[in-house]
């Protein structure tokens, strides 16, 4: 997969998941194309990792649900890690 179709991937991947991870995520185009390449980065390698699964195909359903859980996985913790950080409004 050339590396335009992984930043398409990662872009839809990106979106995706924060429209299924309810919440406030903030960040615009830019925020969810890093979220979505970094949740397909961690998809594929826990994809591989604990089911066997390749994810070298643009069209391949596995390489979709393993980008979109990635983005999933990604967007909690940046929420987490994030969440600690905000001050409480008097």
């Amino acid at each position: 997969m050339g590396s335009i179709a992984y930043l398409v991937l990662g872009l839809i991947a990106g979106a995706i998941a924060k429209a299924i991870l309810p919440g406030r995520q903030g960040g615009g185009l830019i925020a969810t194309l890093v979220l979505g390449v970094i949740g397909a980065l961690v998809g594929g390698w826990l994809g591989g990792l604990l089911f066997g699964v390749e994810v070298g195909s643009f069209f391949s359903p596995s390489t979709w649900l393993c980008a979109i859980g990635g983005s999933i996985i990604v967007l909690f913790a940046w929420g987490l890690l994030a969440g600690r950080h905000r001050t409480a409004k008097p």
